[in-house]
């Protein structure tokens, strides 16, 4: 009768912590599948950021780009006025 007794004391430990294991198994589980979700909504995010980012130009760099262009034409115009001065065409 004892024996029984201990017996089913067993299982019933063994069972109840073979269900508080779930538990932290389940936790785990819901854990990383946030962790995996989060990390994809923050990666998408940084891709849309970075495609905006890519499509719209800012005032810094609409102010170099103009700056870049206005400089190129200075030197074409020199290098005209160089060849005009040795009698070729530009």
């Amino acid at each position: 009768m004892i024996r029984s007794m201990r017996r089913a004391g067993s299982i019933a430990t063994v069972l109840a912590v073979t269900l508080m294991l779930q538990g932290c198994v389940v936790g785990a589980v819901v854990g990383t599948a946030g962790a995996v979700v989060g990390g994809t909504a923050r990666a998408a995010g940084a891709v849309v950021g970075a495609s905006v980012d890519a499509v719209t130009t800012s005032d810094a760099e609409t102010r170099a780009r103009a700056e870049r262009q206005q400089r190129e034409y200075e030197r074409e115009q020199r290098r005209c006025e160089q060849r005009q001065r040795q009698g070729k065409r530009c």
